[in-house]
Protein backbone atom coordinates (compact mmCIF):
# COMPACT_ATOMS: atom_id res chain seq x y z
CA UNK A 1 0.00 0.00 0.00
CA UNK A 2 2.89 2.34 0.55
CA UNK A 3 2.83 3.02 -3.61
CA UNK A 4 -1.09 4.19 -3.26
CA UNK A 5 -0.10 6.36 -0.38
CA UNK A 6 2.81 8.30 -2.15
CA UNK A 7 0.76 8.88 -5.24
CA UNK A 8 -2.10 10.32 -2.85
CA UNK A 9 0.95 12.30 -1.48
CA UNK A 10 2.36 13.40 -4.48
CA UNK A 11 -0.66 14.75 -6.03
CA UNK A 12 -1.34 16.48 -3.14
CA UNK A 13 2.06 18.48 -2.45
CA UNK A 14 1.76 18.78 -6.20
CA UNK A 15 -1.69 20.89 -6.39
CA UNK A 16 -0.55 22.53 -3.04
CA UNK A 17 3.02 23.41 -4.60
CA UNK A 18 0.99 24.96 -7.76
CA UNK A 19 -0.90 27.14 -5.80
CA UNK A 20 -4.36 25.44 -6.59
CA UNK A 21 -7.59 25.26 -4.25
CA UNK A 22 -8.16 22.72 -1.09
CA UNK A 23 -11.83 22.49 -2.76
CA UNK A 24 -13.44 22.76 -6.08
CA UNK A 25 -15.98 25.11 -5.43
CA UNK A 26 -16.15 27.88 -2.95
CA UNK A 27 -19.73 27.53 -2.15
CA UNK A 28 -20.23 23.82 -2.87
CA UNK A 29 -20.53 21.12 -0.50
CA UNK A 30 -17.12 20.41 1.06
CA UNK A 31 -17.58 16.67 0.66
CA UNK A 32 -14.43 15.59 -1.88
CA UNK A 33 -11.31 17.68 -1.87
CA UNK A 34 -10.31 18.85 -5.53
CA UNK A 35 -7.18 16.33 -5.09
CA UNK A 36 -9.49 13.34 -4.67
CA UNK A 37 -11.20 14.31 -8.02
CA UNK A 38 -7.26 14.60 -9.72
CA UNK A 39 -6.37 11.09 -8.02
CA UNK A 40 -9.62 9.10 -9.50
CA UNK A 41 -9.27 10.96 -12.76
CA UNK A 42 -5.64 10.18 -13.47
CA UNK A 43 -6.38 6.77 -12.47
CA UNK A 44 -9.02 6.56 -14.56
CA UNK A 45 -7.25 7.63 -17.79
CA UNK A 46 -4.22 5.39 -16.73
CA UNK A 47 -6.73 1.79 -16.69
CA UNK A 48 -8.38 2.88 -19.38
CA UNK A 49 -11.55 2.94 -17.42
CA UNK A 50 -15.29 4.58 -18.00
CA UNK A 51 -16.56 6.96 -15.69
CA UNK A 52 -18.74 4.12 -13.86
CA UNK A 53 -16.09 1.82 -13.90
CA UNK A 54 -13.37 3.41 -11.95
CA UNK A 55 -16.03 5.07 -9.35
CA UNK A 56 -17.41 1.08 -9.24
CA UNK A 57 -13.43 -0.29 -8.91
CA UNK A 58 -12.73 1.72 -6.17
CA UNK A 59 -15.64 1.67 -4.04
CA UNK A 60 -14.86 -2.36 -4.29
CA UNK A 61 -11.45 -1.56 -2.92
CA UNK A 62 -12.91 0.71 -0.38
CA UNK A 63 -11.29 3.79 -1.59
CA UNK A 64 -13.66 7.35 -0.89
CA UNK A 65 -14.72 8.40 -4.13
CA UNK A 66 -16.77 10.76 -5.72
CA UNK A 67 -19.63 10.10 -7.73
CA UNK A 68 -20.00 9.84 -11.90
CA UNK A 69 -21.80 12.83 -12.09
CA UNK A 70 -18.98 14.47 -10.26
CA UNK A 71 -16.13 13.32 -12.18
CA UNK A 72 -17.53 14.48 -15.42
CA UNK A 73 -18.17 17.79 -14.30
CA UNK A 74 -14.90 18.17 -13.25
CA UNK A 75 -13.54 16.51 -15.91
CA UNK A 76 -15.10 19.54 -18.30
CA UNK A 77 -14.24 22.10 -16.57
CA UNK A 78 -10.28 21.79 -16.11
CA UNK A 79 -8.47 24.08 -18.70
CA UNK A 80 -5.17 23.50 -20.29
CA UNK A 81 -3.73 26.36 -18.38
CA UNK A 82 -4.37 23.75 -15.42
CA UNK A 83 -2.86 21.18 -17.64
CA UNK A 84 -0.02 22.94 -18.91
CA UNK A 85 0.83 23.71 -15.08
CA UNK A 86 0.70 20.16 -13.90
CA UNK A 87 3.23 19.10 -17.43
CA UNK A 88 5.71 21.88 -16.28
CA UNK A 89 5.98 20.87 -12.46
CA UNK A 90 6.26 17.64 -13.27
CA UNK A 91 8.73 17.87 -16.09
CA UNK A 92 11.48 20.44 -14.75
CA UNK A 93 13.20 22.54 -16.34
CA UNK A 94 14.21 21.83 -19.47
CA UNK A 95 17.26 22.32 -22.06
CA UNK A 96 16.73 20.41 -25.27
CA UNK A 97 13.25 20.43 -26.48
CA UNK A 98 11.43 18.44 -29.50
CA UNK A 99 8.68 20.05 -31.21
CA UNK A 100 5.99 17.49 -33.25
CA UNK A 101 2.63 16.62 -33.27
CA UNK A 102 0.21 13.74 -33.42
CA UNK A 103 -3.15 12.55 -34.19
CA UNK A 104 -5.91 11.21 -32.39
CA UNK A 105 -8.93 9.61 -34.14
CA UNK A 106 -12.31 10.36 -32.29
CA UNK A 107 -13.50 6.68 -32.80
CA UNK A 108 -12.07 3.46 -32.66
CA UNK A 109 -14.23 2.00 -35.23
CA UNK A 110 -13.61 -2.09 -36.86
CA UNK A 111 -11.64 -2.34 -39.72
CA UNK A 112 -14.14 -5.30 -40.75
CA UNK A 113 -16.62 -3.24 -40.97
CA UNK A 114 -15.45 -0.79 -42.46
CA UNK A 115 -13.97 -2.59 -45.29
CA UNK A 116 -17.88 -4.05 -45.64
CA UNK A 117 -19.72 -0.40 -46.08
CA UNK A 118 -17.30 2.07 -48.40
CA UNK A 119 -13.87 1.25 -47.12
CA UNK A 120 -13.42 4.86 -46.47
CA UNK A 121 -11.03 5.65 -43.34
CA UNK A 122 -12.27 7.93 -40.12
CA UNK A 123 -10.79 11.28 -40.12
CA UNK A 124 -8.70 12.51 -37.74
CA UNK A 125 -9.45 16.00 -36.19
CA UNK A 126 -7.87 16.31 -33.01
CA UNK A 127 -4.38 17.57 -33.08
CA UNK A 128 -1.99 17.22 -30.19
CA UNK A 129 1.47 19.60 -30.73
CA UNK A 130 3.76 18.90 -27.90
CA UNK A 131 7.37 20.32 -26.79
CA UNK A 132 9.27 17.18 -25.47
CA UNK A 133 12.52 16.96 -23.18
CA UNK A 134 14.60 14.74 -25.00
CA UNK A 135 16.66 14.29 -21.68
CA UNK A 136 13.99 13.05 -19.14
CA UNK A 137 11.83 11.72 -21.59
CA UNK A 138 9.08 13.75 -20.58
CA UNK A 139 6.23 16.12 -22.12
CA UNK A 140 7.19 19.99 -21.14
CA UNK A 141 3.80 21.73 -22.60
CA UNK A 142 1.20 20.97 -25.28
CA UNK A 143 -1.64 22.00 -26.93
CA UNK A 144 -4.59 20.26 -28.14
CA UNK A 145 -6.93 21.45 -31.22
CA UNK A 146 -10.15 19.60 -31.85
CA UNK A 147 -9.65 20.76 -35.43
CA UNK A 148 -6.89 20.31 -38.14
CA UNK A 149 -4.43 23.06 -37.82
CA UNK A 150 -0.95 24.04 -39.33
CA UNK A 151 1.89 23.30 -36.70
CA UNK A 152 3.82 26.09 -36.49
CA UNK A 153 0.38 28.21 -34.94
CA UNK A 154 0.84 26.22 -32.11
CA UNK A 155 4.89 26.38 -32.02
CA UNK A 156 5.33 30.25 -29.87
CA UNK A 157 2.75 28.94 -27.25
CA UNK A 158 4.96 25.49 -26.50
CA UNK A 159 8.25 27.34 -26.36
CA UNK A 160 6.78 30.21 -23.77
CA UNK A 161 5.52 27.19 -21.56
CA UNK A 162 8.56 25.22 -21.79
CA UNK A 163 11.37 27.60 -21.91
CA UNK A 164 13.90 25.56 -23.75
CA UNK A 165 17.59 26.76 -24.63
CA UNK A 166 17.87 24.71 -27.80
CA UNK A 167 14.64 23.20 -29.61
CA UNK A 168 14.69 21.00 -32.43
CA UNK A 169 11.90 21.10 -34.96
CA UNK A 170 11.26 19.04 -38.70
CA UNK A 171 10.77 21.80 -41.77
CA UNK A 172 7.42 22.44 -40.77
CA UNK A 173 8.57 24.55 -37.92
CA UNK A 174 10.55 26.65 -40.98
CA UNK A 175 9.32 30.14 -40.37
CA UNK A 176 10.75 33.77 -40.09
CA UNK A 177 8.10 34.52 -37.69
CA UNK A 178 9.31 31.53 -35.51
CA UNK A 179 13.02 32.34 -35.38
CA UNK A 180 12.73 35.82 -34.36
CA UNK A 181 10.50 35.11 -31.32
CA UNK A 182 13.21 32.87 -30.36
CA UNK A 183 16.02 34.59 -31.14
CA UNK A 184 14.00 36.93 -28.86
CA UNK A 185 13.77 34.76 -25.72
CA UNK A 186 17.44 33.30 -26.11
CA UNK A 187 16.47 30.05 -27.97
CA UNK A 188 18.58 28.38 -30.69
CA UNK A 189 15.95 26.59 -33.05
CA UNK A 190 17.56 24.23 -35.16
CA UNK A 191 15.18 23.15 -38.23
CA UNK A 192 16.21 21.85 -41.60
CA UNK A 193 16.87 24.20 -44.32
CA UNK A 194 13.11 24.49 -47.04
CA UNK A 195 14.17 23.73 -50.67
CA UNK A 196 14.33 27.59 -52.05
CA UNK A 197 13.90 29.39 -48.66
CA UNK A 198 16.92 31.68 -48.17
CA UNK A 199 15.58 34.86 -46.52
CA UNK A 200 14.88 36.17 -43.30
CA UNK A 201 17.88 37.71 -41.22
CA UNK A 202 17.08 35.31 -38.33
CA UNK A 203 17.08 32.21 -40.10
CA UNK A 204 20.09 32.95 -41.36
CA UNK A 205 21.81 33.53 -38.13
CA UNK A 206 20.03 30.35 -36.82
CA UNK A 207 21.05 28.13 -39.51
CA UNK A 208 24.35 28.70 -39.09
CA UNK A 209 24.28 27.38 -35.74
CA UNK A 210 22.82 24.05 -36.75
CA UNK A 211 24.20 21.01 -35.80
CA UNK A 212 22.92 17.60 -37.48
CA UNK A 213 24.06 15.13 -34.24
CA UNK A 214 21.88 18.11 -32.46
CA UNK A 215 19.09 18.08 -34.76
CA UNK A 216 18.69 13.93 -34.37
CA UNK A 217 17.50 14.66 -30.78
CA UNK A 218 14.05 15.31 -32.79
CA UNK A 219 13.36 11.57 -33.36
CA UNK A 220 12.93 10.77 -29.40
CA UNK A 221 9.30 12.74 -29.56
CA UNK A 222 8.34 9.88 -31.83
CA UNK A 223 9.51 7.62 -29.29
CA UNK A 224 7.56 9.29 -26.86
CA UNK A 225 4.18 9.76 -29.34
CA UNK A 226 4.30 5.89 -29.32
CA UNK A 227 5.01 5.33 -25.72
CA UNK A 228 1.45 7.69 -25.16
CA UNK A 229 -0.74 5.88 -27.82
CA UNK A 230 0.34 2.33 -27.12
CA UNK A 231 0.00 2.60 -23.20
CA UNK A 232 -3.09 4.96 -23.72
CA UNK A 233 -4.76 3.80 -27.32
CA UNK A 234 -4.65 6.01 -30.24
CA UNK A 235 -8.74 7.19 -30.11
CA UNK A 236 -10.67 9.47 -27.72
CA UNK A 237 -13.88 8.28 -26.31
CA UNK A 238 -15.06 12.02 -25.34
CA UNK A 239 -17.31 13.41 -27.26
CA UNK A 240 -17.30 17.26 -26.54
CA UNK A 241 -14.35 19.37 -27.04
CA UNK A 242 -13.81 20.42 -23.38
CA UNK A 243 -13.76 16.83 -22.44
CA UNK A 244 -11.13 15.68 -25.15
CA UNK A 245 -9.13 18.07 -24.55
CA UNK A 246 -8.73 17.31 -21.11
CA UNK A 247 -8.80 13.41 -21.89
CA UNK A 248 -5.45 14.38 -24.17
CA UNK A 249 -4.17 16.10 -20.88
CA UNK A 250 -4.69 13.82 -18.55
CA UNK A 251 -3.13 11.24 -20.55
CA UNK A 252 0.51 13.42 -21.13
CA UNK A 253 -0.26 14.33 -16.94
CA UNK A 254 -0.25 10.27 -16.15
CA UNK A 255 2.60 9.60 -18.53
CA UNK A 256 4.94 11.72 -16.47
CA UNK A 257 3.51 11.49 -13.22
CA UNK A 258 3.64 7.64 -13.67
CA UNK A 259 7.34 7.84 -14.86
CA UNK A 260 8.54 9.82 -11.85
CA UNK A 261 6.61 6.69 -9.70
CA UNK A 262 8.06 4.23 -11.73
CA UNK A 263 11.72 5.82 -11.14
CA UNK A 264 11.28 5.98 -8.05
CA UNK A 265 10.40 2.25 -6.77
CA UNK A 266 12.33 0.48 -9.60
CA UNK A 267 14.98 -2.17 -8.79
CA UNK A 268 16.52 -3.07 -11.78
CA UNK A 269 19.86 -0.78 -12.42
CA UNK A 270 20.02 1.97 -15.02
Amino acid sequence: MKKEAKLVKKVKRLLKRLGFRRWLHHFGPKTYEFYEHVIVLLIKMYCKFSYRRVVYFLDLLGFKCPSKSALQYTFSKLRKEFWNKILGETSGDAYLVALDSTGFSRENPSYHYLRRIDGKMPKIPVKLSCAFDTRKKKFCSANVRVLPAHDIRDAEYLLEKSKPKIAVADKAYSSEKLYAFSEDNNILLMCPKKKGTFRGHCRIRMQKKFRTRTYHRREIIESGFSSLKRRFGASVSSKKSSTIRSEVYGRLACHNIFQMLFETFRTEPY
